[in-house]
Formats: C-alpha cells, structure tokens, sequence
C-alpha cells in the first residue's frame, strides 16, 4: 500500500514537471507596447516614431555594411559620380500610394533641400540616380540615414498628406494630448511587427517614466547615460548601447573665432575627465577622436588630455569679446555646458549661456553614430554637424587623414563617446538596440500570458 502511495506521489510529481508551464517567456503576435520617451518622436537623426514609420532606401546591418532596404540593388558608375538605385517592387505607402522613383526623388529632395550631399537626384524608371560633381564612395551608408528615410509628400490623387506616412513596419494611427499611437503594418515589406500597437508617450520626464515602468504601465522607458548607475541600483533590467552618441563642441569659424588659434585654445582648454567622472558618472568615454577606437583602430593617436598652459599659449593674451554659448539639450547636456563653460573661464574666454539663438558662436551637441565602417561613419558624423568635408575614400590610412584635416580645423571637437541605454519590463521580449542605440521594436515582442 506505501508502495502503491509513493508511486502516486511520484506520478503526480512527473505529471506537474512535463506539464506545460504557463506561456510566460513564450512571444507571440499582438499586444500593445507602452514606451515612454524625454523627446520628440519625429526629430532627425534619431526620432523613434521616424525609425519606426519610415524606411530608407539602405539599412544598416549589424557589422556596420549597407543592406537592401526599399532599394534592392545599387551600383556606380564614372569613379563614383553616379549611382543607381533600384527600387523594390510590390511597396506600398501606407495610405496604398505605391512607391515609385519619383515620389522616392520628391522625398529625398524635401529631406535635404541645399544640403543633400549629391548634385541631383532624379527618377529613371524603376530606379532613383544620383549625380554628384564630387565622387560620393559612401553614399549607400549615407541613405541609411534617418535623414534620407521616405516619406510621402504627395499622394496617388495629387494631394498633401495630412500625416506622415511612410512605408515602414507601423503607421501613425493617433496622435492625441501627448500619446502618439501607432498601429502595425500588415503589409510591411519586411513583414508584420509582431506587436499589434505602440502607444508612445512623449515628454515624460526619467522620473515619471521610470515610476510607470515600476508600476507596469510602461514596458520600455530611457535611462540617460548619467543615471546608468543608478538604474543598476534599482535592480532595472537595462540594455545598453555602449558609444552610441558623440559629445562635441561645436565652434563657430568666423566673427570672434576666426582665428584658428582660439579655437585650438578652446579645444586644449576642455577638462574631458571632469565631463565624464563628474557630469556623465563615468559612463562617458573620452575622446579627441570622431570615432570610436572599435571602428578606427588609431582613436588613441588623438591626445585628449587638458593642457591649461598650452590653451593660454594659443590665445596668445588676445581677449575675445564675449562669446555665446548654447546647447541642444537639458538636464545632463546643460550642466556639462556650464561646466566647460567654467574651463574656458579659466583659458580667459568670456562666455554667456543663451538660449535658442540664430548663430551662437559655441553649441554642445550630441550626435548619434552610425555604421561600423570607418569611411562613412565619418562622413556621416560630419555631415550630422553641418560640415561637408572633403571626400572620405575607404582604407585606414584615407580616413585617419580625413579626421586628421577634420580635427585640426577645430569647429568640431570631440569630447566623449556616450552610451544610449533603455529600460525594460518584464513582459517585453527579444529586444535588440541598433548600432547606434535605438530599439528594434519592429522584432520586439510582448510575452503570451494567456
């Protein structure tokens, strides 16, 4: 009979070990994602609505090599003075407008107006052609940019959209008192999203995002470089994409800072330590280089080290008359500008904080990095700035050169290399964060807790 009892007791035990546990790591289709962001969704180069509603004609992988996209195929032609770009087929905006070169053209040219790095763009069947008078040997990683994303500009009967619209694996549904919602593509090219929606609340400070993750009412919030620690602290599960964004001080080369010399002098007058143990809590890497030593190779070539003395040697006594000092961000961004705004004090520049003004003569940026390839993840890190350099041909020695150039012209100095880092809860699963930091939520999934 004992026997007979334990046997029972064994088989219960088996039964509840092979039986199917509830689904709780198990992805499936549908569901709505709850992220909640500090910007705007839409801004270039890295909103998340704009990598999520729009696709390019080129898409970066992994290892930093241009892939098709909305583009299938490309060549060149005439030592990189021409390329031609041909079209996937069977693409659909998402109001059923099909995607053809010419509205690819209209798009393009709205995106860059003046500043497009080719001489002209235009239709030619199935294909988009752009002309350059300079060799563009990067231009495929140059459309994979958020900047050159498609996006309608006029639809199938002639009108103006009244959203915006792209083709890519979710549309705008609503955008109502500050949560944008939007809504899987069914049709996407790339196939459908495995969730059913996003609802994307925009403007919400850390502390309210990290409260309504806590509470479940997000599934996904940011973690800013400086509060990385922290966050581990609190026992988030954090994913992080380590140099994602180049810090830089952006310098004006004319008026005040004509002069090369002051802007070297601003530039050995920078204490990079302070800025990433005091104002970024050592999660900053520091740089005098535009790109990471992963990508480089020779970012250590660029000494990075405050010299004090040799600021005060370049300036040679001048006493510049007062210079304005702006930055394109809060929290963090401004407290790193009034901490290099202090070092400069001491180089003997004068220096006034101001808002949004038409041409300050200094701006503390931070630019998003994009690709693993030497070459065009230096053009396009200049480009970001406003700076057309000169051709940058791929091989080491062709882009140290190019940085080299770039560097000693002192408009843009690099300061650290920041992490860009998220949050996540506890239902959200396969989440990867692309090169430059943003989250793949087109492949993200909910888990199945039915």
């Amino acid at each position: 009979m004992l026997r007979r009892s334990a046997i029972s007791c064994f088989a219960v035990w088996l039964a509840l070990a092979v039986a199917p546990a509830p689904a709780r790591t198990r992805p499936h289709y549908g569901g709505t994602l709850h992220v909640e962001i500090e910007g705007e969704p839409w801004q270039k180069p890295d909103g998340l609505a704009r990598r999520l509603v729009f696709d390019g004609l080129v898409q970066i992988d992994a290892s930093g090599a241009p892939q098709p996209a909305l583009a299938t195929e490309w060549k060149s032609e005439n030592d990189n003075h021409r390329w031609q770009f041909r079209l996937r087929g069977g693409v659909h905006f998402h109001d059923g407008t099909p995607l053809t070169s010419a509205n690819a053209v209209a798009s393009l040219t709205v995106a860059c107006g003046v500043g497009c790095p080719w001489s002209a763009v235009r239709a030619v069947g199935t294909s988009v052609v752009f002309t350059s008078d300079a060799p563009l040997p990067n231009l495929p990683e140059l459309l994979a940019g958020d900047a050159y994303r498609l996006v309608l500009t006029v639809t199938a009967d002639g009108s103006t959209p009244l959203a915006n619209i792209g083709t890519g694996p979710f549309r705008l549904a609503s955008f109502d008192n500050g949560v944008m919602t939007l809504a899987a593509n069914d049709d996407c090219w790339q196939g459908r999203p495995f969730v059913d929606a996003i609802e994307l609340r925009i403007h919400r400070t850390i502390r309210d995002q990290w409260l309504a993750l806590s509470v479940g009412r997000a599934d996904l919030v940011e973690v800013p470089a400086e509060q990385l620690w922290q966050a581990r602290q609190q026992r988030l599960a954090v994913q992080v994409a380590p140099a994602a964004a180049l810090l830089a001080l952006q310098v004006a080369d004319a008026g005040a800072l004509a002069n090369p010399n002051l802007r070297a002098a601003i530039a050995w007058a920078v204490d990079r330590g302070a800025l990433s143990n005091v104002i970024f809590q050592k999660q900053g890497e520091v740089t005098a280089s535009f790109l990471p030593a992963g990508v480089s190779g020779y970012s250590f070539l660029f000494p990075s080290d405050r010299d004090l003395n040799k600021a005060h040697e370049l300036r040679g006594g001048l006493t510049p008359p007062l210079l304005t000092f702006a930055t394109d961000g809060s929290g963090a961004m401004q407290l790193a500008a009034q901490r290099i705004a202090l070092n400069l004090r001491e180089a003997g520049f004068n220096l006034q904080m101001v808002g949004a003004v038409a041409h300050p003569d200094l701006v503390l940026r931070r630019i998003p990095l994009q690709g693993g390839q030497p070459a065009p993840a230096l053009e396009t890190t200049l480009r970001s700035a406003g700076i057309a350099g000169p051709v940058i041909e791929p091989g080491s020695t062709a882009t140290y050169k190019a940085e080299r150039e770039a560097i000693d012209r002192k408009i843009l100095i690099p300061l650290l290399f920041l992490p860009r880092a998220y949050a996540v809860g506890g239902r959200l699963r396969d989440l990867r964060l692309a090169a430059d930091g943003l989250p793949d939520l087109a492949n993200a999934a909910l888990q199945d807790t039915q």
